[in-house]
């Protein structure tokens, strides 16, 4: 089971998502344990005060080191160590590969900034990774942390019902984006569906989506075909009927959906 610690200063603002879908899912399966730290509960003082003004002047506040320390190192004594991740703009692009390798980690930590970010101590010390969701400035890390913590869930084993859509996905064979997908009706308001989608011939479709994955990636993103994995080189596809690779057995599952955690 991966466990995923969260920690934000709206832990409510998170709890609904991580109950929903996919994330809600997996931990109903016991794949995934989501654990909601709020940061606050690691002041010292009445006003539960978490942030302060800058050393050398300017606008806005920073994150105040000494709860979110308190914080990481009680998380660690109750758990053990966590692969630790800090959610900023200037982060490290996150990008499927990521999330592949984070699959393998145990323990997931992921830090929500708010205001002008954090006291740059807490990163140094703590020996975290520096992640962006993209370049754009959003008003804390709850949202990047969510698209984390989703993109590496839906990779552990079992927890998608068939486990080739993730194998699938854009991004994941060849690196590109993934080809179009069509359903009933077979025309939808003068437009058909594919001919070829219907031959029932297998080879010909998969050719016919790695056609048209290359061509979207193109017209979109032609920066992931510079990439050593790019869909430049053959095309890894899955052979129609595939099977996902084995998997070890998880635990057994637990009772709990999603933990709002306070410091006892």
């Amino acid at each position: 089971m991966t466990l995923f610690a969260i920690l934000t200063l709206f832990p409510e603002a998170v709890e609904a998502y991580v109950r929903s879908s996919i994330l809600g899912l997996a931990q109903e399966k016991g794949k995934v344990r989501i654990q909601l730290t709020d940061i606050r509960d690691f002041t010292r003082d009445k006003h539960r005060t978490v942030d302060d003004r800058p050393f050398g002047g300017g606008p806005g506040m920073v994150m105040k080191p000494e709860p979110i320390v308190e914080c990481v190192e009680w998380l660690e004594r109750e758990h053990g160590t966590f692969h630790k991740i800090a959610l900023c703009p200037a982060g490290t692009p996150f990008r499927q590969t990521h999330a592949e390798a984070l699959v393998a980690q145990e323990r997931i930590l992921l830090l929500c900034g708010r205001y002008e970010g954090f006291d740059a101590r807490i990163l140094s010390q703590l020996d975290f990774h520096e992640y962006s969701v993209g370049d754009f400035v959003l008003a804390g890390g709850e949202l990047p942390a969510l698209a984390i913590t989703e993109a590496v869930s839906r990779l552990v084993p079992g927890v998608l019902g068939d486990e080739r859509s993730a194998l699938l996905d854009s991004f994941q064979v060849g690196g590109g984006l993934d080809h179009p997908h069509f359903t009933r009706p077979r025309v939808f308001r003068g437009e058909a569906v594919p001919e070829i989608l219907l031959s029932g011939d297998h080879q010909k479709i998969d050719r016919w989506r790695q056609a048209e994955a290359l061509k979207k990636t193109r017209a979109r993103r032609p920066d992931l075909l510079q990439h050593e994995n790019s869909l430049e080189n053959p095309l890894k596809s899955q052979p129609h009927g595939a099977q996902p690779p084995p998997h070890t057995p998880t635990p057994k599952p637990h009772n709990d959906v999603s933990d709002r955690t306070r410091r006892t």
